[in-house]
């Protein structure tokens, strides 16, 4: 028996439905409906397959053979991931793991289809969305350009608090921001911990923490308890350098589900460097134009 991201495997793979199913949901969904440009050279309809792959967070090689019914059969991680990208409701999501050979997750804290539909529409603006463990579910083109793929496969290494806390490499802020930081992840880890108590997912997260870090473990016996529901952070980027923004929080009624976007701050040149990073994203898919789909 297999474990994968909460889904358990219970039969075989239904290789040619599972890559029929991918290939009918992907020419029903248009880039705009994603924040993706039309592009000149789009001979068939709906998305390519390597957009369907960037915002899966997956190879294109990988994704072309799922849709190929080639390959391994796809982890539990790569059945949640595209079905977020081909903007499945629950039902159309639970078919894919069925067709995978899997028992679906349980539906709690799942994204609404129209959730990401807004947040794709937000072009201009990084945009994420997280849930309250701090896996990231979904991010636009513009929060890849911005602070690089966030979601690269394994729960854990989706999870932007365990990274903070054990990929120094993720740190890609001021080094005088990082105890504010790493504070603000804390408290909002502990009020999901209250919230949730008992709960599998959270208790091994905060287990796991607690056993890698010594900077969690000193700010998570502070008590300290606060839902962070805005905050400006410094990006220091590779290619513009440092971009300061103004992240606004939206929270689904439960606050299981967290819409997380950033604005150019005021009185910064953020703004300038935002449009040039969208530009930089636009010339990179315009080359991607030439791909065969």
């Amino acid at each position: 028996m297999r474990l994968g991201a909460g889904s358990i495997l219970v039969g075989v793979t239904d290789r040619k439905a599972f890559a029929d199913f991918l290939r009918r949901r992907r020419a029903l969904i248009r880039p705009a409906d994603v924040g993706l440009p039309e592009g000149i050279r789009r001979r068939t309809p709906g998305l390519r397959r390597e957009e369907v792959a960037m915002l899966a967070g997956v190879s294109t090689d990988h994704y072309t053979r799922l849709e190929q019914a080639r390959g391994s059969a796809p982890s539990a991680s790569v059945v949640n991931a595209v079905a977020r990208a081909l903007q499945c409701d629950l039902d159309e999501r639970d078919h894919l793991y069925h067709l995978a050979g899997m028992n679906p997750p349980p539906r709690r804290g799942h994204v609404r289809p129209g959730l990401v539909a807004l947040a794709s529409r937000l072009t201009d603006l990084p945009v994420m969305i997280c849930n309250d463990l701090g896996e990231v579910l979904f991010t636009n083109p513009m929060a890849e350009l911005l602070m690089g793929h966030l979601r690269v496969g394994g729960r854990k290494t989706e999870n932007m608090v365990w990274r903070w806390f054990t990929d120094p490499a993720f740190r890609q802020m001021p080094e005088e921001d990082w105890d504010r930081i790493s504070a603000v992840h804390v408290s909002d880890l502990r009020a999901t911990h209250a919230r949730r108590a008992g709960e599998p997912d959270i208790t091994a997260l905060v287990d796991d923490l607690l056993a890698a870090s010594a900077e969690f473990r000193e700010l998570w016996e502070r008590h300290e308890v606060g839902v962070r529901r805005a905050d400006r952070k410094t990006f220091l980027h590779p290619e513009v350098g440092a971009v300061e923004v103004r992240c606004e929080v939206l929270f689904s009624e439960g606050q299981e589900i967290q819409l997380v976007a950033y604005f150019p701050a005021e009185g910064t040149d953020a703004a300038e460097k935002l449009d040039l990073l969208r530009v930089i994203g636009t010339q990179r898919l315009t080359r991607a134009d030439s791909s065969p789909t």
